[in-house]
């Protein structure tokens, strides 16, 4: 599962990016998405940003956030409270996709060790 700063730097032609996503098989969690929607609706060059992001997705399967998720962000969130070692939100709900379904993180982002049990390797 992709984080959000792994497409962002594939955008930016990371080409060992490239090489990872064509080795594995890659999913990308609708809250990614979701932020990959807000940057293309910000940028000056939002038609082409759109298209290409459009596109994207298309090659990738999406995981939707459900009630089940809800009880893994739950116990996420109660659980990066009581050790004070909060990380954005969006952030806590691809945790939860992850442990949902035993997906690995792949990310460029350090804050994904905090929750316990989410699996990540850094790209």
């Amino acid at each position: 599962m992709i984080d959000t700063n792994i497409i962002v730097d594939l955008f930016a032609n990371d080409e060992s990016l490239r090489h990872q996503l064509s080795v594995k098989k890659v999913v990308i969690p609708s809250v990614v998405v979701g932020e990959l929607y807000f940057g293309a609706y910000a940028s000056a060059r939002q038609k082409l940003r759109l298209r290409e992001l459009s596109e994207f997705i298309a090659n990738y399967g999406v995981v939707y956030v459900d009630e089940e998720t809800a009880l893994f962000y739950g116990q996420i969130k109660a659980q990066l409270k009581a050790s004070g070692t909060p990380i954005p939100e969006n952030d806590v709900w691809i945790s939860a996709l992850a442990l949902q379904h035993n997906f690995i993180i792949a990310t460029r982002d350090h804050h994904f060790d905090k929750p316990k049990k989410v699996k990540v390797v850094y790209w």
